[in-house]
């Protein structure tokens, strides 16, 4: 005689009813609890009917922003199944998630198979084109977005919840960043990066849905990018045009906007070395360390004649103008020290211009150049002066790192001023290498634990009615002592500073994990699966 017990279940938060059928096979219902699919187990009886927990929340870097849960088994991925695409647009993000997890790609499909994983495009107009949804139910996965980005990030997501045997939960997740701008910075000027490791850096930037790679690649050091234009400047040790192509090309498919950064006036000791005619003196006939005398037409057209070239090598929408530290001004009298600069001045700009504003009018030029191709300038906080007759274009964006230079601007000053900001916070966010001066190597948890991106400056944020002025942050790599670190031991060293950097750009919110849980999960997600 069949026997019907009612068993009550305790599931996460919630309590379900299973009807389980007894009759002295108790292990075949236990079976079926942990996972035996549903249907006649033997052609006689019916088979058990299953019950699932409520679903938890993915665990993911950085962690989602919204999960809707549900009861299912969740999806995992299997040889038999399927990646398909709603819009051909979406084929690339289709191939590569597909690759990753070991399934087929099937293109544009229409129809709908047990275990599809299926990207589309949906028409939410407005929404935030870094969003997505994904749908994990009926043991299929959907994740839309209304841009190509927002898909890929979607993708990102389920490849973290099945790493190394893992189950995307069941289930919807809506999330999108707090932050535009999510970036990091590589200095290869003073240290010489191989093409190899700087597109592993994409990946992993890639997987942490990070959208812009920083490339300093012009300093006093060296010129670490092949020209056309001026081959006399470029270092032995540097990266053909061949690779940086490739490089970019890899970070298109990451959804990564490559962000070059030629600094000037200052930092051009490698222009220099081949045109020394350039070099700035002072009145005394002395050289200043890796400054052009910007009195001097033909230093504007050796940096204009870069700019222009390697425009066409990185097609991204944003470019950095570097513009600190410029020498002639970290002297207690500029025009007496330097007085051709300050004659140019007053001579472009009048009766009382001094020097400071003949350095402006250098970084608004660029900017017009930089303009010419449809990009957007940025330029260190201390390349932009206060107090000067001429002023820097408005739609120069700052990027603010240090409180120290002289004449030193709050970042409520650029922000009050209207000004949009990027963070790039000396105290948290550079990593220098072999640790000069008082910089010593960020760690993972400081920033986890005290940084947020309106923490601009030192350990204080600015108020909270500035937060949509702030474009995001970047971390920063810097090679002033290169021979301090290898490669690797920098990617070690980094790794797990760009995931809290990334949590807190991503989130604006306390995170729910503690910092050694945080660890745990990005030391899971960094194993190789088996």
């Amino acid at each position: 005689m069949l026997i019907v017990a009612v068993v009550l279940v305790t599931v996460g938060a919630g309590l379900g009813i299973a009807l389980l059928a007894s009759g002295g096979d108790g292990d075949r219902a236990g079976s079926a609890q942990q996972g035996s699919a549903p249907g006649a187990s033997d052609g006689a009886t019916p088979s058990p009917t299953r019950t699932y927990p409520l679903s938890k929340t993915p665990a993911t870097i950085p962690a989602v922003r919204s999960h809707t849960a549900a009861r299912g088994p969740g999806w995992r991925p299997a040889d038999h199944n399927r990646v398909v695409v709603g819009d051909d647009e979406l084929a690339d993000e289709g191939k590569l998630i597909a690759g990753e997890l070991g399934m087929a790609y099937a293109g544009r499909k229409d129809d709908v198979r047990p275990g599809d994983v299926r990207l589309s495009l949906n028409d939410d107009e407005g929404a935030n084109p870094e969003s997505y949804t994904m749908t994990v139910r009926d043991g299929r996965v959907v994740i839309s977005g209304p841009g190509e980005t927002g898909v890929f990030y979607g993708t990102r997501t389920l490849k973290q919840e099945v790493h190394g045997g893992g189950t995307a939960p069941e289930g919807v997740v809506r999330d999108e960043p707090a932050k535009p701008v999510r970036g990091f910075m590589l200095d290869i000027a003073r240290k010489h990066f191989t093409a190899d490791w700087i597109e592993d850096r994409v990946r992993e930037l890639g997987d942490l849905k990070y959208n812009q790679l920083g490339l300093h690649f012009s300093d006093d050091q060296a010129f670490r990018i092949e020209s056309t234009s001026h081959p006399e400047i470029v270092s032995k040790e540097h990266l053909t045009k061949a690779q940086v192509r490739g490089i970019v090309k890899l970070a298109e498919s990451r959804h990564i906007t490559v962000v070059p950064e030629i600094d000037s006036p200052g930092h051009l000791g490698a222009v220099i070395a081949a045109h020394p005619d350039l070099q700035l003196r002072n009145v005394n006939g002395v050289a200043t360390r890796g400054a052009v005398d910007i009195s001097k037409p033909a230093a504007a057209r050796i940096v204009d004649d870069l700019l222009n070239e390697y425009a066409g090598l990185f097609p991204g929408d944003q470019w950095h103008l570097g513009a600190d530290e410029y020498q002639a001004l970290v002297v207690s009298d500029p025009e007496a020290s330097y007085p051709q600069l300050a004659r140019a001045a007053r001579e472009a700009f009048g009766a009382g211009a001094g020097v400071a504003d003949l350095a402006t009018a250098w970084v608004n030029d660029r900017a017009d150049t930089v303009r010419a191709h449809d990009r957007t300038p940025r330029a260190w906080n201390d390349g932009l002066f206060r107090d000067t007759k001429v002023q820097a274009d408005k739609d120069i964006q700052v990027a603010y790192w240090t409180g120290k230079e002289i004449g030193a601007r709050t970042p409520e000053q650029y922000l009050a001023a209207g000004r949009k900001v990027i963070n790039y916070n000396d105290e948290f966010l550079y990593y220098v290498l072999g640790q000069p001066q008082t910089f010593v190597y960020p760690t993972g948890e400081r920033i986890y634990a005290q940084w947020t991106p309106r923490v601009l400056r030192g350990t204080t944020a600015v108020p909270a009615k500035y937060d949509s002025q702030i474009r995001g942050a970047s971390f920063a790599v810097w090679c002033d002592i290169a021979s301090a670190q290898t490669q690797a031991q920098v990617a070690d060293g980094i790794r797990m500073p760009l995931r809290a950097m990334m949590q807190k750009t991503w989130d604006p919110g306390e995170p729910d994990l503690s910092w050694a849980q945080f660890k745990a999960l990005a030391d899971r997600l960094d194993r190789p699966a088996d």
